[in-house]
Parts: C-alpha cells; structure tokens; sequence
C-alpha cells in the first residue's frame, strides 16, 4: 500500500469541519470520481451535477490531467469556472483563455528528476512523461505511454533525450509503471531526497509518480478559487476525489468526500465515503449534502 503524501496544506480545525454551512461551491476530480473505466461521466452524475447548479451551487474540476484532457470533462458539467489541470499546477478558465496560475518545475530539479529515472536499474522500467505548455514529451512512444495517451485523448511527443525539452519549464513530470512496488520505492527514495518545500510529490493511481512545483496542490488550487475568485470560506466548499492527490482538497473543503475505490489512508480523512465511481458515487454525494 502505498503510503499517504506529505501535505503541504493545513488540516481545518474541527470546529470547521463540524460546522458545514451550505455547499456553494463543488468540486470534482475526474479519474476514478466523475468518470470511471468507460473514461465518461454517466447520465445519473450529470444529472446530479445540474440540479445542485439548479439550486445555486458552482462546480468545478480540479485534476492531474493536462489542461487539453481536462476540457471536455470541464464542458460536460457545465463549469463555468476556471479548470485546475496538473493537480493545481495550470489554472484557466476556458471561457477566457485566461491563465490564472502556472507554476512549473524549476529547470534545474527537472534535470535532476531525469537523471534519477536514466539509473540503469530504472531506465528500462520507467515511461517518463515531460508536460510543456500543456503538450506531452516523452523518450519514446512505449506501451504505457500508448495507454495513457489513448484515454487522454492527446498526441504525445517523442523526443529521444527529454533535455532537449527544457527550453522551457515542465508544468508537470510523469513517471509510468505498471509495477507499483517500483512507483512506491520510487516515490519513497524521493521524499527522502526532496523536502515538501522543494517539490510535490504524489500518485494520483497506484502506477503514477507525479512530481510538480512544491507551491502545487489541489487543496491550495481550490482554496484559491474558493477565496480568492469566488470569496467563500472552506465550510462553503465541498470536493471529491479517490487518491492520494485529492488528500488536501479533502482536507481543506468543510465536506471532503472519498470515494469507494480510495486507499484507506484516503477514506480516513474524508467526512464521508461515497460509493464506486461505477455506482455513481459523485451522485451518491450530491444527493446527501447538497440536494437534501
């Protein structure tokens, strides 16, 4: 199992998690929450999704995703707010276009990143994914990387040598395997290596290693949409989410809630548990505290 990550951002007291007021502001992950193995969002979640817009509350999708692969996702609920793509790393509001926050990987722990991953022991085991003004670089067009650009929808970009990339700064950087025992040893020698000031690091699913920016977490992203655009408190705010990346977006909303397929470290920090993407646990959510 893998272990929960460092947070980065401050747990409520208890006394605002205990004291809910109204739900204005919901939001959602994608993967594993909104859309399931089919990679859509079922009829009965949508349907929940608009009568709680019905009664006046804004929904929201906040994601690892790129922005690109988000989108759609954004559209089908009907968002009408800035979309959090890259687990808080890339904010914008498609309406606009407008960029509200990008913060990307310093070039010089980018390297150092790669280097690590070039170890003989991990190069041939590892597909490593650049993300770079919200396109995909890669080595080499590999299995996983195949798989994951099919359910993202997105072309991604063989280079050969990732450094010939770092022109610019990666909002995100990527390790793939399907070996999760090597994703939790690699995610487990980086935190001894990198503080939380230094970088975030992450798994959104079990063979996903994710590293970003260390000012990056959903639960700073929805914490600035929620104050900072919208001028609401947490109580205000509910989120959903089935990993390790959506901890401190459970954590700052005054109703945090896991789904069914979550990690236990994960369900331990929600308020409440919902059913299985498949069962439609988002709808399950939007009926008890928003609907009811």
């Amino acid at each position: 199992m893998p272990q929960a990550p460092y947070s980065t951002f401050p747990q409520p007291n208890e006394s605002s998690k205990e004291s809910v007021n109204d739900i204005k502001l919901l939001v959602v992950d994608i993967d594993g929450t909104i859309a399931g193995h089919s990679n859509k969002i079922s009829q009965g979640v949508k349907n929940a999704i608009q009568q709680a817009k019905a009664r006046g509350v804004q929904v929201a999708v906040a994601t690892g995703r790129m922005y690109r692969s988000a989108l759609r996702f954004h559209l089908e609920i009907g968002s009408t707010l800035p979309l959090i793509a890259y687990q808080g790393a890339w904010i914008q509001n498609p309406a606009t276009n407008k960029i509200h926050r990008h913060y990307p990987v310093d070039r010089t722990t980018a390297i150092q990143l790669l280097d690590y991953f070039e170890q003989p022991e991990l190069r041939e085991q590892l597909s490593v994914h650049f993300y770079i003004n919200d396109e995909l670089y890669v080595r080499s067009i590999t299995r996983e990387t195949k798989i994951y650009a099919k359910r993202s929808n997105i072309t991604p970009i063989a280079v050969g040598d990732l450094r010939l990339t770092l022109d610019n700064e990666p909002t995100k950087i990527l390790a793939l395997c399907d070996d999760t025992d090597v994703i939790n040893k690699l995610l487990g020698n980086l935190r001894r290596q990198y503080t939380p000031a230094e970088l975030y690091l992450t798994t959104s699913v079990a063979t996903f290693f994710e590293a970003t920016n260390p000012l990056v977490n959903k639960g700073i992203a929805v914490k600035y949409l929620a104050e900072e655009l919208l001028g609401i408190q947490n109580n205000n705010v509910m989120t959903i989410g089935d990993n390790f990346n959506d901890v401190e977006m459970l954590q700052y909303a005054g109703t945090g809630v896991a789904m069914g397929s979550a990690p236990e470290q994960v369900k331990a920090i929600a308020d409440w548990v919902a059913p299985s993407v498949e069962n439609d646990g988002v709808a399950a959510a939007v009926e008890k505290f928003v609907l009811c």
